[in-house]
């Protein structure tokens, strides 16, 4: 019996492209295999493994009788020349189905520096990608979810354009007793999406139009934390900094990161990533996207605020000046 890890890799071609919005672009992958792809959804991680300029991939034995372990790939691939690696990005999965032997991804385009958004942007049905991500024929979980707010019914996610497809697969997988508002910063006003949610959860979507990253994501928050607790919110900046300008509000995507915008440095050390095992609460906020962004919107929530650092989940996505890998 061949044995199967959590993450596998399934070789896919592109079915579709579809352009939701002037950024956001879905692309439809199908592929024999991926009727054994996970089906949780959420904020599932998966790693794009992108063509080399030839349309080519390196051989890393993805394919072989017994699928390897995610670092002996891994490796294989860190040891090879610079020539021969082809690029890795970390996406979030938008939607499964398992049943059609199709997923769909959703890409950030902003030009062709960055590889995932240069790939996406020129792709056509029949391109190859590999995509790893979870399988569902294996014993062992995936992980890769970070989404756990446990009792929590009231909740507050928070992101940019990078996190937008995880928090509307989010949005669209809550239960109807759910409260709570998300903020979503996107490239401009025209990125915003619709999409479906529970009738007592307000989403909010923040067009920068050329403004830095963060310039209205974090004002957003701090008015959220001054309506919960007054006098909070000019703690971590003005709230009226332009708050309601390019949002638009609706009541009842990914993208490989090589901004070049100024921002408040990141302390090397800090730490980027930090997810609770168990919420005890009945409050549970979920925030990701740029490093430095996210990392002030969490220390305003448990800093200034109060919340338990227990019930925030915050996840640096990426960092500006630096390509993920």
């Amino acid at each position: 019996m061949t044995s199967r890890q959590p993450y596998d890799a399934f070789l896919t071609r592109v079915l579709r492209i579809t352009q939701l919005s002037p950024h956001f672009t879905r692309i439809t992958f199908g592929g024999d295999d991926l009727q054994h792809f996970g089906i949780d959804g959420l904020d599932q991680r998966i790693k794009l493994l992108l063509p080399l300029p030839d349309g080519t991939f390196p051989e890393l034995g993805l394919f072989s009788d017994e699928s390897p372990a995610m670092l002996d790939w891994y490796r294989k691939w860190r040891e090879l020349p610079d020539d021969e690696r082809n690029p890795i990005r970390t996406y979030t999965i938008r939607a499964v189905r398992p049943e059609l032997a199709e997923i769909d991804v959703d890409f950030v385009l902003h030009g062709t520096e960055g590889p995932a958004s240069a790939w996406a942007q020129a792709a056509t049905p029949g391109d190859e990608l590999i995509i790893v991500g979870p399988d569902s024929r294996a014993q062992e979980p995936a992980g890769g979810i970070e989404w756990n707010p446990g009792p929590a019914r009231r909740v507050l996610l928070a992101g940019d354009e990078t996190a937008a497809p995880a928090i509307c697969a989010i949005l669209e997988s809550l239960p109807s007793d759910f409260t709570g508002e998300a903020f979503i910063e996107v490239p401009e006003a025209g990125d915003a999406l619709e999409l479906s949610h529970p009738s007592g959860v307000t989403v909010t979507w923040l067009g920068r139009d050329g403004a830095p990253h963060g310039t209205f994501l974090e004002p957003a928050i701090a008015e959220w934390g001054a309506r919960r607790l007054p006098g909070a919110g000019a703690r971590a900046g003005d709230p009226e900094q332009g708050v309601v300008a390019g949002a638009r509000t609706d009541s009842g995507a990914n993208a490989d990161a090589d901004a070049s915008t100024d921002a408040e440095a990141v302390d090397s050390d800090e730490v980027l990533w930090d997810v609770p095992e168990h919420v005890v609460g009945e409050d549970y906020a979920w925030l990701a996207g740029e490093a430095g962004v996210v990392t002030r919107m969490r220390r305003h929530l448990v800093r200034d605020l109060g919340i338990d650092r227990k019930a925030v989940a915050f996840m640096g996505y990426w960092r500006i000046g630096r390509a993920e890998g």
